[in-house]
């Protein structure tokens, strides 16, 4: 069976695995203090704009989630749309710290600034708890993407109100090579007080880079990365493969080759008369499928349900990887219209 159902089913793609092996009989000192994490430290800084952020190397998505709230007081919290990730995806990692989750509505998977302003307003007094931080994503679980404009008036109503801006970028490679996009990683860093490139969902075998823009967030953040349970010994393992993804923009490239496959896949389903529930640029599409047709999808094919759009069709999201090819698209092409078609 082949799988969409998420962009890491795969393990690492092949140069990074290649550039790893080669690094294996180097002795290096740990904790992301080696060479490799500094190499790729510098390559990250030269590709959003600024030396004088702060990188992080964290083992994955949810740690620097848990990491990025841990930062602020105890009375204070973190406002996200209602898919975000921290609230639907990760088993109340973020409130387990004690952290309140405010959630809005959004609109296609992304946050307004009204809605933050909103919060602001109705969190008025010491009875309550203090909203302090705007979590986003960039592609968003919807497979959504923000625009500079839109990601600037955040930033600035964040600003504004004193709240931290801080972007979820497990698929921020994706957001980057959309069709439409009209944003770069140094503005990603211009407008968010930090923010996380993804290594998990786009090639690596596991990793995250943390970027830390504002000064006020970076004092002690190594020592909260090894509370948490978030810093590897052999942090050389992420600092090798951050090298191999920046290094000639195979990080882009892998992020826009799931990009084209997904939308490969949407043409298939628009062209056999199969609703979209909204439309999407990047490697997340969640056609409204019929329950019988479903079923027989699911019998060669790993997908993921998303939600009940009525009682005889279902929302399902269909994922596309960085390995991801035609040949895999041309075969569910076929599968499909034999599905359709059979008596």
């Amino acid at each position: 069976m082949y799988s969409f159902a998420n962009d890491y089913s795969e393990g690492a793609c092949p140069k990074v695995l290649e550039d790893l092996i080669k690094t294996n009989d180097i002795q290096t000192p740990g904790y992301g203090t080696d060479v490799f994490c500094k190499k790729a430290e510098k390559l990250i800084k030269d590709k959003v704009g600024n030396d004088n952020v702060d990188v992080h190397f964290i083992t994955g998505g949810t740690p620097c989630n848990v990491l990025a709230v841990t930062l602020l007081k105890a009375h204070e919290a973190v406002i996200c749309v209602e898919s975000g990730h921290i609230n639907t995806h990760e088993t109340g990692a973020v409130e387990a710290t004690g952290h309140k989750i405010i959630t809005v509505k959004g609109v296609e998977g992304k946050i307004t600034a009204q809605e933050i302003r909103d919060v602001v307003a109705l969190h008025d007094n010491e009875h309550m708890v203090k909203p302090k931080m705007v979590f986003i994503s960039n592609a968003t679980e919807l497979g959504t993407i923000y625009f500079k404009k839109e990601l600037k008036e955040l930033y600035n109503t964040c600003k504004e109100l004193g709240l931290y801006l801080y972007l979820d970028g497990a698929r921020i490679g994706n957001a980057l090579t959309a069709i439409g996009n009209d944003m770069v990683l140094k503005d990603i860093c211009r407008y968010t007080d930090m923010f996380y490139i993804g290594g998990t969902k786009n090639g690596a075998l596991l990793g995250e880079a943390m970027i830390i823009r504002n000064d006020t967030l970076k004092p002690d953040f190594r020592y909260l990365i090894k509370q948490r349970c978030s810093m590897l010994a052999k942090g050389r393992v992420i600092g090798s493969q951050f090298i191999s993804l920046m290094e000639d923009d195979l990080y882009l490239q892998n992020a826009k080759n799931a990009n084209i496959m997904a939308q490969a896949l949407k043409y298939i389903f628009t062209q056999t008369g199969i609703r979209l529930y909204l439309d999407t640029p990047t490697n997340q599409i969640f056609p409204i499928i019929e329950n019988s047709l479903l079923k027989k999808i699911e019998n060669d094919y790993v997908v993921t349900p998303w939600g009940k759009y009525d009682d005889n069709h279902t929302i399902v999201r269909f994922v596309c990887s960085w390995a991801c090819n035609k040949d895999h698209i041309q075969d569910f092409f076929n599968d499909l219209d034999r599905y359709i078609n059979e008596k």
